[in-house]
C-alpha cells in the first residue's frame, strides 16, 4: 500500500540551529520526528564560487498533506537565504510507524 509519508532533507549551519528548528517544527505539528545528523561536509557552488562547509543534516518525517506548511515553517525559521528542502516519498515502511507520522502531523 502506498504511503503518504515524506522524508524531508534539510541542512543547517549548526547543531543549535537544527535543534531549535526541529523543536519548533515538531511542536507546530508539521513534523512527527526529526533526526539530526551532526558533522556532515557539504560541497556546492554558490554565486559562482565553490564552497565547502560543515553542516548538520535534518531528516524530517511528515505527511504529504502537511508538506506546504512544513516548507513555509522551514523558510521562516531557517537562517540560510536558500535552504535545502528536498522531499523524498516513502514507498514502504512499518505500517504502525507510518500511521503514527500521519497522526502526529494531522492538521487540526
Amino acid at each position: 500500500m502506498p504511503s503518504s509519508t515524506l522524508i524531508v532533507l534539510c541542512t543547517c549551519p549548526t547543531q543549535i540551529a537544527a535543534e531549535e528548528i526541529a523543536s519548533t517544527l515538531v511542536e507546530q505539528g508539521v513534523a512527527a520526528c526529526i533526526n539530526i545528523i551532526p558533522k556532515i561536509i557539504s560541497i556546492y557552488k554558490w554565486q559562482d564560487k565553490l564552497e565547502m562547509d560543515n553542516e548538520v543534516l535534518m531528516l524530517v518525517k511528515t505527511d504529504q498533506s502537511r508538506y506546504q506548511d512544513l516548507e513555509q515553517a522551514l523558510l521562516s525559521l531557517h537562517p540560510y537565504e536558500l535552504p535545502e528542502i528536498i522531499a523524498v516519498p516513502v514507498d514502504q515502511g512499518l505500517t504502525g510507524y507510518l500511521n503514527w507520522v500521519t497522526q502526529c502531523t494531522k492538521n487540526l
